[in-house]
């Protein structure tokens, strides 16, 4: 089932019985379902469910951030922004002069070799 980002898990309206039509039948506007069985998810652009509205800024924010959804979205962001750090690192270490060329360094060593190395072109162009 799809949350809202305002719905948690235990948010959810009870599920629905054979006698309930799956779409429309109870919940036009209000914020029960037919016959006060359970309450509808909420609208878009309608305000938080009187359940939410007692809970804090971080605690909506916490359980919204527990939705799988959530989840995946972030791991996705996470992984591009990894792999741009990593390949800006990779740029960095082509630009640096080692024996052998092709020696693998760590992150550290790189960001200090390249110290040194801009520390050295410096005094060239000073001599």
């Amino acid at each position: 089932m799809m949350l809202n980002s305002d719905q948690a898990e235990l948010d959810l309206p009870p599920p629905r019985s054979e006698a309930e039509p799956a779409f429309g039948g109870g919940c036009g506007g209000s914020a029960e379902g037919a016959g006060g069985v359970g309450p509808c998810p909420p609208a878009p652009g309608e305000p938080l469910k009187k359940e939410l509205q007692h809970l804090s800024r971080e605690e909506r924010r916490r359980r919204r951030r527990a939705t799988a959804k959530y989840r995946t979205a972030h791991a996705t962001r996470e992984r591009i922004r990894v792999e741009a750090f990593n390949m800006a690192f990779a740029e960095l270490r082509k630009l640096l002069p080692t024996l052998p060329p092709d020696k693998k360094l760590s992150k550290i060593e790189i960001l200090r070799l390249a110290i040194c190395y801009i520390s050295y072109l410096n005094h060239v162009l000073d001599v």
